[in-house]
């Protein structure tokens, strides 16, 4: 077995922990049927063990959109709060390594990329809100125009006071409320 593999044993189990939350969480994802969804994660052992890492690190991944021109469905961290196993990093390794001392350990760009998903684009962080309250006490990186982190930022978003706010930060810095929501594609 390789790294990127899990076992018959983690498969069921994060089969079953799936598809508890989307039986959980069905505004998410109307017509969507779990059968069919199930059977092409079961033929994509690599996209299980990319939802693996997602659920092992906080994510709580659900499936929110399915793409009919790929026939792809989109899985979003839902998790209420942004990802625990995903907090105190930087938006990148530039941010992370201009950092003089108390250097986090990670930074959101290479985790993403490490575990194999997106992070959420702005458009994308505002449609995940519209299926809940997501980020109500912690906040998540977002995609950042190139324009943006030349100068040195980043973009962040949460809700607070019934609203979605975006906002900006340096690249460098990081919070203990603060990780990155991805998605995945299957």
């Amino acid at each position: 077995m390789s790294k990127k593999e899990l076992s018959v044993e983690q498969t069921h189990e994060l089969l079953n922990t799936l598809k508890t939350r989307f039986e959980k969480n069905m505004e998410r994802h109307k017509g969507i049927e779990w059968a069919k969804v199930q059977a092409k994660l079961e033929s994509n052992a690599d996209k299980l063990w990319v939802l693996d890492e997602m659920e092992v690190t906080g994510g709580e991944p659900d499936i929110v959109d399915y793409d009919e021109k790929t026939g792809e469905y989109i899985f979003y961290d839902c998790s209420a709060e942004s990802p625990k196993g995903r907090r105190s990093i930087c938006y990148d390794l530039e941010g992370l390594e201009s950092r003089k001392e108390h250097q986090p350990e990670n930074n959101a760009i290479d985790m993403a990329a490490a575990m194999g998903i997106e992070l959420l684009t702005e458009e994308q962080y505002r449609f995940l809100q519209q299926l809940g309250q997501f980020d109500t006490k912690t906040s998540s990186w977002i995609v950042t125009p190139p324009g943006i982190r030349k100068l040195g930022g980043a973009l962040f978003g949460d809700r607070r006071y019934d609203h979605v706010f975006v906002y900006h930060n340096g690249a460098q810095s990081y919070y203990a409320a603060r990780a990155f929501r991805g998605l995945l594609r299957v």
